[in-house]
């Protein structure tokens, strides 16, 4: 499991609006959940991002392989939406995201999950539509997470290297708190920070409620809302994300 989101890449300053399809659904930040020994994922997704500049919507379709044990691969193709205010809406393939999970360490009573999960963003989307980064981009991040009975809290950091030009490497720091209510429901929370992604940029903070509803065990469907803490006129004024996933 990847987003997205997060989760699709429709613009290095809006990246982490459409990041949770590829990230930890429904949030940003990931969980180091890896897929059993060849089970297959597929999320059908879309995530919305509005700010003071206009409004993205990216579809996408993702899927995950668990090809070794304690290891998985996926894919996240994206369709961006990217509606500027007062210009042109443009559309097209978005940024192609690659990645892989090798789980460290197995939880147990006395230890957290451990997970590293890097990933690449291919330029396949058209930057000067701001459909895309316009270069490549390498995310480098170790995963913790830790269940105490119908409670599951994970999160971690990670390095962001961007090689598109004028752009800045940078710092992603995310936590999550789930809360399973039945063995259908569960709701949570998440908080969020990055650092400086451009020159004129700020650092930003957000948060995301959101819930996952099994419709059975291989079926579900997955939600989340949320908005920046900081500069949220002109960085995250609303983010929403729905999928429905599964796997087999």
């Amino acid at each position: 499991m990847f987003k997205s989101a997060f989760s699709s890449i429709v613009s290095a300053t809006l990246f982490f609006a459409a990041l949770p399809a590829w990230a930890g659904p429904p949030f940003v930040t990931d969980d180091p959940g890896v897929l059993e020994y060849q089970q297959h994922e597929m999320f059908f997704a879309v995530a919305q991002n509005n700010t003071s500049s206009g409004r993205t919507v990216t579809p996408s379709i993702d899927y995950s392989y668990g090809a070794l044990p304690d290891f998985q691969f996926g894919i996240s193709v994206p369709y961006a939406i990217d509606r500027p205010a007062g210009l042109p809406q443009q559309q097209g393939l978005g940024d192609v995201v690659l990645g892989a999970k090798y789980r460290i360490l197995q939880e147990t009573d006395d230890r957290p999950m451990l997970t590293i999960a890097p990933l690449v963003t291919i330029p396949s989307g058209e930057a000067n539509k701001g459909l895309g980064n316009g270069a490549s981009q390498f995310f480098l991040p170790v995963w913790v997470q830790k269940q105490w009975g119908d409670w599951l809290g994970y999160g971690g950091a990670g390095y962001w290297i961007n090689n598109a030009q004028g752009a800045g490497n940078h710092w992603y720091y995310g936590a999550a708190l789930q809360y399973d209510i039945s063995a259908q429901i569960t709701i949570g929370a998440e908080l969020f920070h990055e650092t400086d992604q451009l020159p004129a940029d700020t650092a930003s903070s957000g948060f995301s409620l959101g819930g996952i509803y099994n419709l059975d065990e291989q079926h579900r469907l997955l939600f989340s809302a949320g908005r920046g803490l900081r500069d949220a006129s002109t960085q995250n004024r609303f983010s929403g994300y729905f999928a429905y996933a599964f796997t087999w």
